[in-house]
């Protein structure tokens, strides 16, 4: 950083309040183990319309309220979470005076794989860049969110996405054709379940990302994402990472062709444009799963001001 402080204007008054979605991934390829202890992959991630809500307000220090259905963490140590942990980067970096509350309403689950917890780190930068009247540039704004989670810096932009590198690496592609989705997820205990689930790939498990380059070309030109298309690396993995993720997930193939969101254990359901959703929600219900119909947003439904 220079030695003077950023520009910036008035603090805002009032309450900004932001979306902050899930994601699925189209495609996860992992192409190696990197020279720097992380995975390098391949990936077309995807934000949908189950999002948590982010509200940043000013105050003297840094303050998290976690409410919602699923506000786990709640009890836990506020630096923890990585919402409390981007303020607190944003703020140290730019040597703001001001602190925030911020209040994080949480609908997505918890450590699914669906990226709830990188969202909400996105949103609170995004949130507080505009509270705190920052000059950053989005580059400069992407370099910060890099250095809170792989999947954070595609959470500024949403829509749909390839990531390279560790996941990082973002480059935008055109929106998605409208899709929709039944999300799925059971209730399993996952602390430090994506380091757990990485360590669980074996070198089968690698590929050389074509496939995810393949329809990254596909998208470019506006096509749309079927069935065949989807893949995920974490899927033939699943029964050594958590046994009990693992069946779930192979007996609901009983009710169609399900996909691993993520590295898990969430996974989801394409839906036909006419196709109803209660049979498959009744029957993952059945298996003792919680099951939503959601939908895939574009970018500028996915960063959107509330």
């Amino acid at each position: 950083m220079d030695e003077e402080r950023p520009a910036r204007g008035p603090i805002v008054s009032g309450e900004i309040a932001v979306r902050s979605p899930a994601k699925i991934n189209w495609t996860l390829d992992v192409l190696g183990r990197r020279g720097d202890g992380y995975h390098e992959v391949r990936t077309i991630l995807q934000t949908i319309a189950l999002s948590d809500t982010v509200t940043v307000a000013t105050a003297d220090g840094l303050e998290l309220q976690l409410s919602g259905p699923f506000d786990a963490l709640r009890n836990e140590d506020s630096a923890r979470n990585l919402a409390h942990r981007a303020a607190q980067l944003l703020r140290d970096e730019y040597r703001v005076d001001t602190g925030a509350l911020i209040k994080l309403e949480k609908r997505i689950p918890v450590a699914a794989g669906l990226g709830g917890g990188s969202s909400n780190a996105a949103a609170t930068l995004r949130a507080l860049r505009s509270l705190w009247r920052l000059s950053l540039t989005s580059d400069e704004l992407a370099a910060m969110a890099a250095k809170l989670g792989s999947d954070v810096p595609f959470f500024l932009t949403g829509g749909t996405a390839l990531g390279s590198g560790r996941g990082d690496e973002i480059s935008p592609l055109p929106d998605a054709l409208p899709q929709r989705l039944v999300v799925a997820w059971p209730d399993l205990p996952a602390r430090d379940k994506t380091a757990q689930a990485y360590a669980a790939l074996k070198p089968e498990h690698y590929s050389d990302g074509t496939a995810t380059e393949r329809l990254a070309e596909r998208l470019s030109g506006g096509g749309s994402v079927a069935n065949d298309d989807v893949h995920n690396v974490f899927e033939p993995a699943l029964p050594s990472i958590d046994a009990t993720a693992g069946q779930l997930f192979a007996d609901a193939h009983a009710l169609g062709r399900p996909h691993l969101a993520g590295s898990g254990p969430a996974f989801f359901f394409l839906l036909a444009q006419a196709e109803p959703a209660e049979p498959i929600i009744q029957g993952l219900t059945s298996m003792g799963l919680d099951a939503i119909e959601t939908h895939t947003i574009a970018a500028a439904e996915a960063t959107e001001s509330l």
